[in-house]
């Protein structure tokens, strides 16, 4: 497992991905070049407020390059678009895997304390050191289908290791949508960080989203819930993956 600062030493190349020993390192100025053309695209998603109205013309002007230049890293705005997104989701993946491994006693005692979980501050720190251009495309101008890739990223790094040691016998259905619903809660209380400034740090943020994942709505009215739902049964020996 990679220390986050690996993941940050190469913004503008897949920072996760197995590099093969044939393939050219990418060198500083290619670094510096994807890198500016990554801000110029969240600047214009801000001042066109829709990702389909970003042209290359705007983005290769607001960076301070060629368009020949655009055009020898990327073949149109899209290409863009999706060479942002699979670095993101190949980083997220490794981030949350690592998350994922926090056995239940740890996680117990980060609660009792008021701490984050292991590995959430990481998370979150990524997304702090590249607000230049995720919060913008993450954001209403931005590619919608972007966050629903994230949330089945994270279902899927995490399905497994979620369903052990569950307390309740929960039938498996079930699991599928309390663990759907959970991500989508834990994504969007990220996107609202996201979009407010991240004026809370990494760490404090951290804490917050490790209580609110373990804390169900009833708890807070003291009603306690019955999962021995009539007409539900466990059909199904495993969670699926979510499509």
């Amino acid at each position: 497992m990679r220390e986050l600062s690996a993941l940050t030493d190469e913004i503008g190349a897949p920072s996760t991905a197995v590099t093969s020993k044939h393939q050219a390192r990418p060198d500083r100025r290619s670094v510096r070049t994807r890198q500016a053309l990554r801000d110029a695209l969240a600047r214009q998603i801000e001042e066109t407020g829709d990702l389909a109205q970003v042209t290359v013309t705007r983005v290769t002007g607001t960076a301070g390059v060629t368009r020949r230049t655009f055009y020898s890293h990327f073949r149109d705005i899209s290409d863009l678009v999706n060479s942002i997104e699979e670095d993101t989701l190949a980083d997220i993946t490794v981030l949350v895997h690592a998350l994922a491994q926090t056995d239940l006693d740890r996680l117990q005692e980060a609660i009792r304390n008021f701490e984050p979980c292991p590995g959430a501050v990481d998370i979150l720190t990524y997304f702090l050191q590249r607000k230049s251009y995720l919060p913008a495309l993450l954001g209403d101008g931005g590619d919608p289908g972007f966050v629903e890739k994230i949330k089945r990223v994270v279902f899927n790094t995490v399905k497994d290791r979620a369903s052990e040691g569950l307390h309740v016998p929960l039938p498996s259905q079930i699991f599928e949508y309390y663990l759907i619903f959970a991500i989508s809660a834990e994504v969007g209380v990220l996107l609202r960080w996201l979009s407010s400034g991240m004026r809370e740090s990494p760490h404090d943020m951290a804490c917050v989203m490790t209580i609110l994942m373990f804390v169900r709505p009833g708890d807070l009215y003291g009603k306690k819930i019955d999962f021995s739902i009539p007409g539900i049964h466990d059909a199904s020996p495993s969670t699926k993956e979510m499509e």
